[in-house]
């Protein structure tokens, strides 16, 4: 019997530990890659799904928080007169953290292995809420600047938790509803925009009696109650992911990691002379300790007295280098899929962050305006942004989730992008036509067909598309691209909304209407990149590897050749064996 593996619990099964009484290695891969890709859908993967989407639930509650904090700081600390950079700047240092965090976490997850960094990005994330509220004024430092340094820091393990659930989620799961499984880790998002609002809510009421002021004027218990709110509001973001955390630091190694890394150590091993097991790590020597045992029965097959053809060698997997990386995807057929998952992302997120700049006029639409009486002020953004995650943000990600695995994720992400033209035009072309009541239709229904299409595609088919070696660095990099246009939205396209307005004596947002005409220019554009990604619905991850990258199944192939050549022996032996007797 092999020895067993380290990690595994009730969320990722270690599928490897299952089959420790099979002797070969690449028999045992093989049986453990079959068991994964063809087990029945059960509880197993719900827990998955509730251990990968707690950390999406504190990426979006953190992101949609500070938006909803930004309120109460002005109050605390700029007598609600907060500038517009520094507004701009406390929510955009999130972003510049989570690309960072997607760069660097992604090439880390091909690099050292998915266990050994998963995990990580729920401290960073806990670590870095718990300093936010911690941070103050002094003559000695400014607020702004330290807070976003750990905005930045907390952006890290937000960007982080993108590859890293991904590809997690797709290697352990199973292949018929692989789709599903992933778009409901990803779905968790929405239930994080709408715990924000509802702890924000909470808090207000709470805080009624020292809130419920007149004329904006917030005094000496006004302020507390306001400084108060936005570190519990914050601070509550390190809750979900504590409760996650011990499930992400035990769990198995991918055993198609674990493949391709056996691979890589056994040639440096036949290189250097030295035994696989000498350099192997503690995770990996029990899996693959006899992998050079089976090259070296091969190799004595190789030299028996049967003749074998060159295509009978065994196969090695290709090693992940930085030269192997920029040769691969230079070629169309590699590279055009980088392209349109990266630029799908990219055109997605400019539009799906610009889309915030018409909460303010939708929420106005609906009753939930701003108010002379801070505490109303404030309990109706809450109550009012609530009422939009409801309406169309939450339903979106689950009609994703029931219709991916059917439909397919090509045909949900193009359908989403040809819809999301046509309405930010309708709002952009007519935004002065259709009033607000027409604004808040369309607002809602932009909002269900982003994640009923492009937002929950665009993290799913990275998760899918690449080989094994590159796959975290490729949704790291696809991930990012997405993130790189959230900036652009924030700091850019969207302080064009009050372009030229004081100039013709015009309220602020007098461009708004250009600027939603933008976006549907970035939504058209995400029509042609989409016919850049291939469909992944119901195919192995080694499937789609061979059909898209060219590679095969390494554990299948070698193992089918190492048997033919054994069974090949044993029928030699045989027809010699009666050739003498007959002699």
């Amino acid at each position: 019997m092999a020895p067993k593996t380290a990690g595994g619990n009730a969320a990722f099964h270690n599928f490897m530990n299952d089959f420790a009484d099979v002797e070969d290695p690449l028999e045992r891969k093989r049986l453990a890659l079959e068991a994964i890709d063809n087990a029945a859908f059960g509880w197993y993967h719900v827990r998955t799904i509730v251990v990968g989407g707690v950390g999406f639930l504190t990426d979006a509650y953190d992101i949609f928080s500070v938006n909803l904090g930004v309120s109460y700081m002005a109050y605390a600390f700029w007598n609600n007169k907060i500038p517009a950079s520094t507004e701009t700047l406390i929510k955009v240092s999130t972003s510049v953290g989570t690309v960072i965090g997607q760069l660097g976490f992604g090439y880390l997850a091909d690099a050292v292995g998915r266990k050994s960094v998963y995990g990580v990005e729920l401290m960073i994330m806990i670590a870095a809420t718990i300093l936010q509220c911690t941070a103050a004024h002094s003559p000695a430092i400014s607020f702004p600047a330290i807070l976003t340094f750990y905005r930045i820091l907390m952006g890290i393990g937000i960007g982080a938790d993108y590859p890293l659930s991904s590809i997690i989620t797709s290697e352990f799961a199973i292949t018929r509803w692989r789709g599903a499984i992933m778009g409901a880790v990803f779905a968790n998002q929405g239930w994080g925009q709408f715990l924000a609002g509802l702890v924000a809510m909470i808090c207000v009421a709470a805080y009624k009696g020292s809130l419920n002021v007149e004329n904006g004027d917030c005094g000496t218990e006004c302020i507390k109650a306001c400084d108060q709110i936005w570190r519990i509001i914050i601070g509550f973001g390190a809750v979900p992911g504590m409760i996650a955390l011990y499930f992400r630091l035990t769990i198995p190694e991918s055993p198609r990691y674990s493949m391709v890394e056996a691979e890589e150590l056994n040639e440096g091993a036949e290189k250097t002379g030295t035994s696989s097991g000498d350099i192997m790590n503690a995770s990996t020597l029990d899996i693959d300790n006899k992998l050079g045992e089976a090259s070296e029965n091969q190799r004595e097959l190789q030299g028996s007295d049967i003749s074998k053809a060159e295509n009978d060698e065994p196969i090695e997997a290709p090693k992940a280098s930085f030269k192997d990386f920029i040769h691969h995807f230079s070629q169309w057929k590699h590279g055009k899929i980088l392209l349109g998952t990266a630029g799908s992302w990219f055109m997605l997120d400019v539009a799906y962050y610009g889309l915030g700049l018409n909460t303010a006029s939708i929420l106005e639409s609906i009753g939930f305006a701003s108010s002379h009486n801070i505490y109303d002020s404030l309990y109706n953004q809450a109550a009012g942004n609530l009422i939009l995650v409801c309406a169309g943000t939450i339903p979106g990600y689950w009609f994703t989730v029931a219709l991916v695995d059917t439909v397919g994720r090509k045909p949900i992400q193009l359908m989403g992008f040809i819809v999301l033209t046509a309405l930010f035009c309708a709002i952009g072309f007519g935004y002065n036509k259709i009033g607000s009541g027409g604004r808040l239709g369309l607002y809602i229904l932009a909002q269900f067909f982003q994640n009923f299409g492009p937002n929950t595609t665009t993290f799913i088919v990275p998760g899918e598309c690449y080989p094994t070696r590159y796959r975290s660095t490729a949704h790291g990099m696809s991930a990012a691209s997405g993130k790189v246009g959230a900036i652009i939205a924030q700091s850019c396209i969207g302080t064009l909304k009050d372009h030229g307005c004081a100039a013709k004596g015009l309220p602020k947002g007098c461009w708004l209407n250009h600027v939603m005409e933008i976006f549907a220019l970035f939504m058209l554009l995400g029509i042609f990149t989409t016919l850049c990604i291939p469909e992944t619905k119901r195919k192995t991850l080694e499937q789609l590897a061979e059909e898209l990258h060219g590679e095969v199944d390494i554990t299948k192939e070698n193992y089918n050749r190492k048997y033919k050549n054994e069974n090949d022996l044993v029928a030699s032996s045989i027809t010699e064996e009666r050739a003498s007797q007959m002699a």
